[in-house]
């Protein structure tokens, strides 16, 4: 498993909770309330998410360029399941009404590269 310094759930644990971990998985909640930024940090290791609420956001790597925003995607929906071999250093700004809640299941052993 491939963790650093700015792993999420140890520079942002107001947002990135462990639910499970075991030799195979580290499951998380994370929580994102309707107009708060995240701090800066990674998820290095393959995950599958669930999305269990929340549709907008603007995700800006470490320099504060902007990577992703939603709302500038026309007709732009957040797929219910994702999946991310590495997502390097950023913070994520929730843009909707509604808090960004999503279950991420890391996958310590994969040989994904």
């Amino acid at each position: 498993m491939t963790l650093d310094e700015l792993d999420g759930v140890t520079v942002a644990p107001n947002n990135h909770k462990v639910i499970f971990e075991n030799d195979e998985v580290r499951v998380l909640e994370t929580t994102i309330a309707a107009g708060e930024i995240t701090p800066l940090h990674t998820h290095l290791i393959p995950t599958v998410m669930y999305v269990l609420s929340g549709s907008h956001f603007i995700r800006r790597d470490e320099n504060g360029e902007t990577m992703v925003n939603t709302r500038a995607i026309p007709d732009f929906v957040l797929p219910k399941v994702l999946f991310a071999e590495s997502t390097p250093r950023h913070t994520i700004e929730n843009t909707d009404t509604k808090d960004l809640v999503v279950i991420g299941v890391e996958l310590k052993n994969s040989h994904v590269h």
